[in-house]
């Protein structure tokens, strides 16, 4: 990451810089929504990313504070990829995402039943997602 001056600075110019391309917000979206945790979970997710690319992304999402690289207690070769509460902070941001895709795409994929719930009651929905996260974690 780029050393940015901090005076007056753009805040869409910092989340841009942090998770703002295709990729980490796919792996963000996998690891948040989707339960996944290890590298191979990772690469095999729809859209295909390539191996350079996911090794690269995870590097500059733990240097960004999105993810924790840990190791399995019970088999130290099991790495995974755990989200922190910053991380966790962006639930709202791809549930949004997600609802303003359905709006604009007829081919969006965003499960109805997951937007009725994000309609009716989104506090609701964002605490239970986030409280998910953080089981699969332990």
């Amino acid at each position: 990451m780029t050393e940015k001056s901090s005076e007056n600075r753009c805040p869409i110019d910092y989340a841009l810089e942090v998770f703002g391309d295709r990729w980490t917000l796919l792996i963000l979206r996998d690891l948040a929504l989707s339960g996944k945790r290890q590298y191979r979970d990772l690469i095999n997710s729809k859209e295909g990313i390539a191996t350079n690319i996911l090794a690269s992304r995870l590097r500059k999402m733990e240097v960004d504070g999105l993810v924790i690289r840990q190791r399995k207690p019970e088999d130290k070769r099991q790495v995974f990829y755990a989200l922190t509460e910053k991380a966790l902070d962006l639930v709202p941001v791809l549930l949004e995402i997600g609802r303003w895709s359905t709006t604009y795409d007829e081919n969006s994929a965003t499960p109805p039943a997951l937007l009725q719930r994000y309609t009716e009651d989104p506090q609701q929905l964002i605490n239970e997602l986030q409280e998910a996260a953080r089981l699969k974690q332990r």
